[in-house]
């Protein structure tokens, strides 16, 4: 994923007590009580909500929120806020080609108990909340995204530069979602506490169903005989990782979450609580980090939107990654 220049559609400024617009009016901000502001832009449309306290800091400003606007006019309340602070405002319209926006939400993570191919450790059950809306790249970080990063990729499969990157273990993924942050934060892409990092389990599930419950994001397909539409496993892989994006992606647009290789998750592997839970990181500590999905080695079952997986090492050629772009870390 290579850097971006900023795409300020949209740069408003508001401080407690005054208003400022600038002349670019795609969209508006004002404040009619501390804190609470009103948006107008394109519905629909994604923006940054962000803040400052001192202008003359121009690398300071600081991302509250990503707001997808339900409506031409919206009231936001910065709920961070208080009377006494001093905050100056601007609403960034998003451009991210690469990526997907996610909205916050709630679904039920795992798989219900009569679910064909169901394995032990999809339960129980959990009502998650996640509340605050992210980025979730549409494809897996290819060979070409890791080079660039990294400056190197310890792929097995080579030949296609487009193939995802793979032979990376856990640390190799943190470190290059490290590195893409430090770098899109240099160069103001980003705002300074916004960072790429791996997705949650729960933010990972979240986004393969994609609003299903079913075993697939695309329906059940109990005779899997659509899976080849939206997946690379063994049953028509070859044995081998092939180029990010040749499937169907899922409703909300994100390619290869069935089959094509596992993807690390931020969690160590472990139990689901069960019950409910607001933007759950999983154990505090385990043996193993979790990674979901399926791979080109799979079979059918093993690619449902449930199916778990973990491996202590994980430089094989059937693990990779995506990213997300969130505020702050999980």
């Amino acid at each position: 994923m290579k850097t971006r220049l900023p795409n300020f559609v949209l740069i408003s400024l508001c401080f407690f007590g005054d208003l400022a617009v600038s002349a670019q009016t795609p969209a508006s901000l004002k404040i009619d009580l501390p804190g609470r502001l009103t948006i107008t832009g394109e519905p629909g449309a994604v923006y940054s909500i962000e803040y400052v306290t001192d202008l003359s800091k121009t690398n300071a400003w600081r991302c509250l929120d990503f707001l997808q606007l339900p409506s031409r006019t919206h009231t936001w309340v910065d709920l961070s806020s208080s009377n006494a602070s001093r905050r100056f405002y601007r609403a960034v319209r998003q451009a991210r080609p690469e990526m997907i926006f996610i909205p916050p939400g709630a679904y039920q993570m795992g798989s219900p108990a009569n679910e064909v191919g169901r394995a032990e450790d999809e339960g129980p059950q959990t009502a998650v909340t996640l509340s605050k809306g992210f980025y979730m790249a549409k494809y897996k970080v290819t060979q070409q995204d890791y080079q660039w990063v990294i400056g190197t990729y310890p792929s097995v499969f080579t030949g296609d530069v487009k193939r995802p990157v793979e032979t990376v273990d856990w640390q190799d993924a943190a470190n290059y979602s490290a590195q893409l942050t430090k770098r899109e934060r240099a160069a103001r892409v980003i705002p300074q506490n916004c960072v790429y990092r791996l997705p949650t389990e729960a933010e990972w599930e979240y986004a393969c169903r994609a609003s299903t419950t079913t075993r697939f994001s695309y329906g059940d397909d109990l005779d899997y005989k659509m899976l080849a539409n939206y997946a690379w496993y063994e049953d028509n892989s070859s044995h081998t990782t092939h180029a990010v994006g040749e499937k169907l992606p899922n409703p909300w647009g994100l390619y290869d979450m069935h089959g094509g290789l596992w993807e690390w998750c931020q969690d160590w592997y472990g139990p689901y609580p069960g019950g409910s839970a607001v933007d759950p990181q999983g154990p505090a500590t385990g043996s193993y980090r979790v990674y979901r999905g399926g791979s080109w080695g799979c079979e059918p079952p093993q690619c449902r939107s449930a199916t778990r997986g973990y491996n202590p090492e994980g430089e094989t050629g059937y693990v990779g990654f995506r990213v997300v772009l969130a505020i702050g870390q999980p």
